[in-house]
């Protein structure tokens, strides 16, 4: 089953953060389980970030959480947020493809 994990975070240096992810993306290239990302912006509050991550399953994120790499990338992203990001782990309950 499809898992989701959620990331919230406040930050008044995009750009640099932009920075870390490409470092993050190059550094797990190979060993990373994420399946999709959606990095968004909240639209009413520039500042408010939140990014949506799929993995195949529960173990398959912690398995990309417990990388080096990702572990110290997340250090690096802390350092650029104005308070601690806030995780949500979400197991999919249903999903419908939606068409038109």
């Amino acid at each position: 089953m499809t898992f989701v994990q959620i990331i919230e975070y406040e930050t008044t240096r995009a750009d640099e953060l932009d920075t870390v992810f490409d470092q993050w993306l190059t550094a797990t290239e190979g060993k990373r389980t994420v399946q999709h990302e959606l990095h968004t912006r909240d639209m009413d509050k520039p500042t408010h970030y939140v990014d949506i991550v799929e993995f195949p399953s529960y173990e398959k994120a912690m398995e990309n959480n417990d990388l080096p790499e990702t572990r110290r990338i997340a250090e690096k992203v802390r350092a650029l947020c104005t308070g601690e990001p806030r995780f949500v782990n979400l197991e999919v309950a249903r999903e419908d493809p939606m068409r038109s």
